[in-house]
Parts: C-alpha cells; structure tokens; sequence
C-alpha cells in the first residue's frame, strides 16, 4: 500500500484573482455549537442517557435462544419469532398462530418491546420516495426516506439522533448529538419499510412485465448520524441485514453503503471485518484549508489521512470506494478543486474510487446553494478527463426535506 508518506504532493495554488470567488463557510439561522475554545463541537461519544429496552434484532440468534430460556420458554421458539420479524415483518401477536395461545402475547411483548412510534409520513407528488419521522421510546425524533427506483427499493437510514459533527450546512449537524441509536433501532427502521411496502406505500409492483423490487433491496447510511461513532451497534445492525433468515433479513452487503465524514481509525477497523459493504466518504474539498471549515472532524483526521484510510478499504476488501462530494456554489466546485481531487486519487492508484458529485439543495439568498450548472459540468469533466468515474449523483425527496442535509426531525 502507498500511503501519503512515500507522496510528495504539490500544494494547490490559490484561485486567480480573475477567477470566480472564494466564499467561506458560516452557520445560518442557528448559533454554531463550539467548545470553550471557540472551534465546532465534535462529539464522538453518545452522552450518557437511557437506552431502549432489549429487542430480538439487538441479540444473535444464539442469544435469542438463551433469552428466551431465561424467560422460561423453549429455545426452538427464537427461529420462529425470528422469522415472523425478518420475513414477515411483524410483531402481531395474532399472526403468529404458531407459537401457544397461552402466554403469546407477554412473550412477544418480552422480545419485541416497541422501539418507533410513526409520528407522521410526507410523501412526494409522483409517489417513489416517503420519508418518514419516526419518535423512540424517550421521545427523540428521527428519520428514514424510502425511495422505488426501476428494480430496486432503496432506505436511508439514520443512526443516531441528531449527529455530532457539526458540518455547518447539514441541518443534522446543527441539531447536537442527543444519543446513539440501538442496533434494534436501526434495523426496526427496515423492517417497517418492508411492512410499509407491503402494505402499498409506495404503490403496487409493476405489471409491464418489468422487474420490481417488494422490499428494501439497498440501504444507505446516509440519514441522521455518523455510522462509525456508532461503530458498535452499526455492525450489529449490519449482520442483522446479512445474515440469513432466520437470523437476519438476508440482504447483499453489497447492497448497503456505509458513509462516513473521515474518521480514520473507525475506516481502518471497518476494513478488517471481512464484510464487504460498499463504503463511501464524505469528502466534499479535497484541501485542508476549506475541509476544516467545511468537515470539522478533518481539524482530527485531514484530508490525505482520510484518503489513505479509504484507499486501505479498497486494498483489504476488493471493493471500490465511493467519494461523495457536494458541489456548493463558489465554495468548492472550483475548477482547480477538481484537479487537486483528481491528482490525489490518481496517486493512490487506479480502478481504486468512483466520485459521486451531489447537488446541494438550494436555499433562497442562502450561501448554502447549489452550483450553477455548468459549472458542475466542467468539474465532472475534469475529473472524467483525469480517468477518475465520475456520476451526477440524483438526489430523492427535496420537496419533502427528505434530501442529502435536509433531515433535521422536525415536527
């Protein structure tokens, strides 16, 4: 492996003055959350508060088993509440006609203790994408969106409520970290989007004799929260997704992203689990001078650290690295940003990264606000031109807040 050590690289020079200008970024209509010394508050520990109560999809199905002989029943019984969550997706006792009618319902009550109360659903016009507030059991509010895509349903989850990275144009961000969500948390999120598909949400299955997906298919850890400051429950909740029912839900690990803003030690671990899952970064300026303001956590970890842990990934798994880059107007979609961007990619190697440029959801006289389209143009050209894949990323459910930043729980 090449690391940054063996590179010497050539600082980028500063934009011409000619050229299109240099705005910072700044917190708007919130006051920024800082430490006594007056920089962004990072929080990577969930404060200390009550957790939900112990739920089959926080447990393996070997202590499912030995849950459930504490609670003096049969061992056996685990595979069938198991598969009555994870391939049903329920936890009706009146569904489970096999299990005994007497002390049915306290069992189930026992291993499935109600974790998300849907507080309410928008829906977008053309009816593919729904997102979704849901309330945990101590009140906190959190988000998931469910998109349908041709072959494919896909679920931003969240992982946290609220996020303690404080990227001042996240709306997560400027919330605080309130706490860490449970494995069962996490996963409940899936199961009742399964539930919410089966049920129709997002309309019936195709009948042009296309495919179509009737379940979640693909899962992104792009919703409220930093996955790798949760690492634990996380990656319980990511055997939960690909184990085999009845243990989990049986999904490709393939088929789930996990996004992180650079936390360089959590990659690295991350690479040593022998579970390939697609990983992407959050990158968003390929300079130290605008990523500290931009990705506080990047004054811990800076951007050629962050670009070693990611290159690490792809060398110990196989699999391809996604860079996720917001394009913000006369911010950072300088054509010179695209060049440093390509020129610290190529020196890792080729084959190795794929950039997703993402459109920032435009705020009116908002200095948080997309790039004008031809500028996006000529900083995807670029790095096509440098031999770096590039693609226009689609963002889902702007006009239901449900976008790329936009989740902040509100009522």
């Amino acid at each position: 492996m090449v690391g940054m050590s063996d590179v010497t690289l050539t600082p980028a020079p500063p934009a011409p003055s000619s050229s299109r200008p240099q705005v910072r970024p700044e917190v708007e209509g919130a006051q920024p959350i800082v430490s006594s010394d007056g920089r962004p508050l990072l929080q990577f520990k969930s404060p200390r508060v009550s957790q939900p109560p112990v739920h089959l999809a926080d447990l393996t199905l070997a202590e499912r088993q030995d849950r459930l002989k504490e609670l003096g029943h049969q061992g056996f019984r685990a595979k069938q509440l198991s598969k009555h969550y994870f391939s049903h997706y329920t936890t009706d006792p009146a569904a489970m006609s096999d299990l005994p009618k007497a002390g049915r319902e306290e069992l189930v009550s026992a291993m499935f203790p109600p974790l998300l109360t849907e507080v309410k659903r928008l829906t977008t016009d053309n009816g593919d994408t729904i997102k979704f507030l849901w309330r945990l059991f101590d009140g906190a509010l959190v988000e998931s969106v469910l998109m349908r895509y041709p072959g494919r349903v896909t679920l931003c989850v969240s992982s946290q409520a609220g996020c303690g990275m404080n990227c001042p144009f996240c709306a997560t961000g400027q919330a605080g970290l309130t706490r860490n969500m449970s494995t069962a948390e996490i996963v409940d999120q899936v199961v009742a989007a399964n539930r919410a598909l089966a049920e129709g949400a997002l309309g019936a299955l195709r009948t042009d004799g296309g495919h179509d997906a009737d379940r979640v298919t693909n899962i992104v850890f792009m919703g409220m929260g930093e996955p790798l400051a949760n690492y634990k429950r996380v990656m319980g909740a990511l055997h939960r997704f690909v184990d085999e029912s009845p243990e989990g839900l049986g999904m490709s690990a393939r088929n789930i992203t996990v996004s992180t803003v650079g936390l360089v030690p959590a990659i690295n671990k991350l690479a040593a689990e022998s579970l390939p899952v697609t990983f992407a970064l959050s990158l968003h300026a390929p300079d130290d001078e605008l990523r500290d303001e931009l990705i506080p956590v990047n004054t811990r970890w800076k951007v050629d650290e962050a670009l070693d842990a990611a290159y690490n990934y792809y060398r110990t798994t196989g699999r391809r690295v996604s860079i996720e880059y917001a394009l913000i107007k006369d911010m950072n979609d300088h054509a010179w940003r695209a060049d440093l961007l390509a020129k610290k990619l190529n020196q890792r190697g080729r084959g190795w990264v794929h950039v997703n440029p993402i459109p920032l959801n435009p705020t009116p006289g908002s200095i948080w606000t997309a790039s004008e389209k031809s500028v996006s143009t000529e900083f995807i050209n670029r790095l096509r031109a440098a031999g770096i894949p590039t693609t226009l990323r689609d963002t889902r459910g702007k006009e239901i807040d449900g976008a790329c930043g936009q989740l902040a729980a509100g009522e």
